[in-house]
């Protein structure tokens, strides 16, 4: 039983189950009982470990991708440098150090850190003692009048999902209500016809369940309109695939699975990215997509295999063993190299970003 347990159900039984998304928002970012104000998410005494925390390796050749496209794009003399949810800052932090010996980077980057919650900026201030960010609820206020350079490391994975299953006279949201014993539970709304799930009627079934992210196209389709024009680039490097097929939702605690209704605010909540749905956001927008491409085979692009033999030089016994496993787990299609894919955005008369294809 949690707090935000006990308001969420007063909410349903006043006006009715809310929807997935709605449920998702309340546990994540409620300002006094949500998920991301109240617990220490990362790491290994945390819930789940992301990849700029497992090793250095990955932010560092994600700053440098990053600074080979601005001088691919003729080296801007002001741009902004934007991570979307940072996290406790560490990869952007591997970044800012990476490319200090880029000529001009440094000078010409404006730095904006796309984060909702206080107590994630406090740790991020803690990360960046030299930088001064710029903070973003959104990715609507992102400036307009520069060109932006954009990575977002598991960041589409934490926005809020709707939920929808085929039936033979439309569709049916999953909905968040209350069963007989007042606990909350998945339920369904009465069928209706979606125009915006018209495409999937043709690779559906009745009994099918689509997710959608109207957060994550939105924040897409801001993006890829300042990239068209304004120049600059976009790096998604999250888990999920090219479609959304089935039931994605999870929550996790201490780095295992775990009911999604049992401890509202007290589990991360996630589902997989739908690739394609940013792609098609993008392309609306006017902006160029790059190939979906497994994190493996971009980081192996990038030279993270050199990178890591560089470092294995000075290391021995234990550190050695925890940095040639960092490795493997970044890059190994049987750990994150195939579950985590990447997708680059970028000006339509420009190349993709380093170590994609167009």
């Amino acid at each position: 039983m949690t707090k935000l347990a006990d308001i969420l159900r007063r909410q349903i039984a006043a006006t009715g189950p809310m929807t997935l998304a709605q449920y998702m928002s309340a546990c994540l970012l409620h300002p006094e009982h949500g998920y991301y104000t109240t617990q220490d998410a990362l790491g290994v005494d945390g819930d789940f470990t992301t990849a700029p925390e497992i090793s250095q390796m990955f932010g560092e050749l994600i700053g440098l991708c990053v600074a080979q496209a601005w001088m691919d794009q003729g080296a801007p003399d002001r741009f902004a440098l934007i991570e979307l949810g940072p996290g406790r800052g560490t990869l952007i932090a591997d970044v800012v150090r990476a490319t200090a010996n880029v000529p001009g980077f440094h000078a010409a980057a404006n730095l904006h850190l796309v984060e909702a919650s206080d107590r994630m900026r406090k740790l991020q201030t803690s990360a960046l003692p030299a930088q001064q960010p710029d903070w973003h609820d959104t990715a609507e206020t992102l400036p307009e009048d520069m060109p932006i350079f954009v990575i977002a490391n598991e960041f589409f994975d934490a926005l809020p999902i709707r939920q929808f299953q085929r039936d033979k006279k439309g569709w049916r949201e999953v909905v968040v209500g209350l069963g007989p014993d007042d606990q909350m539970q998945r339920g369904l709304s009465d069928p209706a016809p979606i125009d915006a799930l018209q495409h999937r009627l043709d690779d559906t079934e009745p009994g099918a369940l689509v997710e959608v992210n109207a957060h994550a196209t939105a924040a897409v389709d801001a993006l890829a309109r300042r990239i068209m024009a304004q120049g600059g680039m976009a790096l998604f490097l999250d888990y999920g695939g090219w479609h959304s097929d089935g039931d994605t939702f999870q929550a996790v605690r201490a780095h295992r699975p775990v009911d999604p209704f049992a401890e509202p605010g007290r589990a991360d909540l996630t589902a997989h990215v739908d690739f394609e749905a940013l792609a098609r956001a993008a392309l609306i927008a006017g902006c160029a997509a790059s190939q979906l491409t497994n994190q493996g085979v971009f980081l192996e692009r990038l030279g993270i295999t050199p990178r890591a033999q560089g470092l294995a030089k000075g290391l021995r016994g234990p550190e050695l063993e925890a940095h040639v496993a960092a490795h493997r787990r970044l890059t190994h299609p049987d750990e994150m190299g195939s579950l985590f894919k990447v997708l680059g955005l970028y000006p339509s008369t420009e190349s993709p970003p380093p170590g994609l294809d167009p």
